[in-house]
């Protein structure tokens, strides 16, 4: 049953004819997205959706309003691209004039973080129910009492029937996300693909928190049985859910946290995880969700006849996902905070090869390597990226970042030595060569090594100093040979066939970082400068 808003939609402007379902639960919302031949059932309950032409964030269609609030707030550039006041105008008033003739409307109050001093109320205005449904599983649901008197701060308008004109609104297609931080809106038009709404209130948060000293973070997070959290950083693929969903610790969250003088704190209220080649035997936790009643799967391949799920078939995406309330998880926290973090962990998915599994860092080498945020673009998570691909991505979220690098940068080396953290360095990509001749780190000796850093007894292990990137490196951790894992791993280059490819490969790495950090080296101070890689 639709509940009555505290605040409507022509309290805020917005026109419309339009029934309006406010605030529904899942079963609700599930009904409606099938009466609406939004998607089917699948065997065992999720709803199964296909997010049709867009399977991943268009993010060369995202703008910033561009004006007396943001001109010197922003970090202006190619990803954080502007737009006019003038153009957001044009395209506002269409929004509006599309929404007056909407036969329906999914209203969903929400809140953009768990900490009660630092979330925000957040309005999510849908034309279909099952992105309602999502937005609702992904942020942090309200109680009854807390809807009662709930008023927006923020809103989100997502309509993916809406075609841009980019001659009208100043943008590049007839897809648009726009984000005007004076009005507190943000227009999502022409996609369909549900995970631009999620980041969208990440970008918020990204902008909003800094200045109030907390530090946004596109992280996971979970607490040990020492009640010690662990952050672990990193972009989508390079294990961020799959590594914090372990039954042995408690779940903080997937993606998204801030870091107070408090606590580490989940953003949202559910995990977003990528689905493809998923295995009971490898991922049990995540698997299990897929047979259960609320969560939502997209582009997942279905047997139209038996309902069955096919999570090796590509064919659909490469960036299939499932969205599951948080909850769903076992052992998770019951307020989706936890500690300040003891262990940060940067998770790397190496495309070259050349990174050893696991490596120490200083305080200064974990603030270079965060503003350089190297991995690999998995296939899939980006329009246009179909097979892993080098890249540097500052902060492990470039993209959701609207503030300079140096803010987070600096913010993130306070927390260490305020916190006294200690900082690890983690490849879950290639060893034995690069892509196209290695293979991927075996995801039990990447667990093997994450336990041994979190529970402190690979601080008491022999390390050797990497001689081209400088970090401490393991020489030998007894609990990989307990699994039968070969520790030769543990120093990159005796895996490859050819010791001389291997160095070659190396310093050009060890270039491709010194080049990017240029961009940086006036924002830091000579000791992060000092823990950049050697160039032979």
């Amino acid at each position: 049953m639709s509940k009555t808003l505290s605040v409507s939609l022509a309290d805020q402007g917005i026109v419309t004819n339009a029934t309006i379902h406010a605030n529904l639960g899942t079963a609700a919302l599930v009904e409606h997205a099938l009466i609406n031949g939004e998607g089917h059932l699948t065997k065992d309950g999720p709803l199964l959706v296909e997010t049709g032409k867009f399977t991943g964030r268009s993010v060369k269609d995202k703008y910033i309003v561009r004006d007396a609030g943001t001109e010197d707030n922003i970090n202006w550039g190619a990803i954080n691209q502007s737009m006019s006041e003038e153009h957001f105008a044009a395209l506002k008033a269409d929004f509006l004039t599309a929404l007056a003739t909407e036969d329906e409307l999914y209203v969903a109050d929400l809140f953009g973080g768990s900490q009660p001093e630092y979330r925000v109320n957040v309005r999510v205005v849908t034309q279909m129910a099952w992105h309602s449904l999502f937005v609702r599983t992904l942020l942090v649901r309200p109680t009854d009492a807390e809807l009662a008197g709930f008023a927006p701060e923020y809103t989100i308008l997502n309509l993916p029937s809406f075609a841009a004109d980019p001659a009208r609104h100043g943008c590049r297609s007839g897809t648009v996300i726009a984000v005007n931080f004076t009005e507190k809106l943000i227009l999502i038009g022409g996609t369909g693909y549900s995970g631009e709404m999620k980041k969208g209130v990440f970008g918020l948060l990204n902008y909003l928190l800094p200045p109030q000293g907390v530090m946004p973070m596109h992280c996971s997070a979970n607490i040990g049985a020492d009640g010690k959290s662990a952050i672990f950083f990193g972009l989508s693929g390079t294990g961020k859910t799959t590594l914090s969903a372990d039954a042995s610790r408690t779940l903080i969250g997937d993606d998204e946290h801030g870091w107070s003088d408090t606590a580490v704190f989940n953003f949202e209220g559910g995990c977003y995880a990528k689905m493809i080649n998923l295995s009971a035997e490898g991922e049990p936790e995540i698997y299990a969700t897929t047979k259960m009643f609320g969560t939502i799967l997209e582009n997942v391949v279905m047997d139209p006849h038996t309902r069955e799920l096919d999570f090796n078939d590509a064919s659909l995406a490469e960036n299939s996902r499932g969205a599951y309330p948080i909850e769903f998880i076992p052992n998770t926290s019951e307020h989706n905070l936890g500690p300040a973090p003891s262990n940060v962990i940067m998770l790397t998915a190496d495309a070259f090869g050349v990174l050893p599994p696991i490596a120490r860092l200083t305080a200064d080498q974990a603030m270079y390597y965060f503003l350089s945020g190297y991995t690999a673009k998995v296939a899939g998570t980006e329009i246009g990226v179909t097979e892993p691909e080098a890249t540097f991505s500052t902060c492990f979220g470039a993209a959701f970042m609207p503030r300079h690098p140096s803010v987070y940068g600096n913010l993130l080396k306070k927390r260490i030595a305020e916190g006294n953290a200690q900082c690890w360095l983690v490849n879950t990509g290639w060893t034995g060569g690069k892509y196209g001749t290695g293979k991927r780190m075996p995801i039990k000796a990447t667990r093997a090594l994450l336990n041994a850093a979190l529970d402190g007894s690979l601080n008491d292990a022999e390390f050797r100093k990497d001689p081209n990137f400088g970090f401490d490196v393991p020489v030998a951790v007894p609990s990989l040979e307990e699994m039968g894992v070969d520790t030769a791993i543990l120093d990159p280059r005796t895996t490859w066939a050819d010791g001389a490819e291997y160095d070659a490969t190396a310093q050009k790495l060890v270039q491709l970082f010194v080049a990017n950090f240029v961009q940086f080296a006036e924002y830091v101070d000579e000791g992060v400068r000092q823990a950049a890689p050697q160039a032979a």
